[in-house]
């Protein structure tokens, strides 16, 4: 499990992930052991397709790949209003996710919130 060296690239390709959180962690992006590739992480929207109720998102980085490891949270329970979207990180503050870690998502309900990740997978 290396840190890539990113300085000679031999590709950028811009990735969009899109799913369904529910009330078990769930495994949003991984970044394989070994991939030899450094994920640019941009962005991560949760949107809250419940017309009715408030929804809360967790959203944090893994330790593991598979999700299983500790996870530091990026955002912890913070309410998504209904019907309503929630930028928690955008290209200002984006970060790197190394080989052998992931990105992972939790709601406090199933079916209210789904998410859109934005990165870009550097080779």
């Amino acid at each position: 499990m290396a840190n890539p060296n990113i300085v000679n690239v031999t590709s950028i390709l811009g990735v969009t992930i899109v799913g369904a959180l529910t009330t078990t962690s769930t495994v949003c992006v991984s970044n394989a052991a070994s991939s030899g590739k450094v994920y640019k992480i941009n962005t991560i929207i949760a949107s809250n397709i419940d017309g009715t109720n408030d929804g809360a998102v967790t959203f944090g980085i893994n330790s593991n790949v598979g999700g299983t490891g500790t996870t530091t949270e990026l955002a912890s329970t913070v309410t998504v209003p209904a019907d309503a979207t929630l930028v928690v990180l955008d290209k200002n503050s984006s970060f790197y996710l190394l080989e052998d870690k992931s990105v992972v998502g939790l709601a406090n309900a199933n079916s209210t919130l789904e998410f859109v990740i934005s990165y870009e997978e550097i080779n």
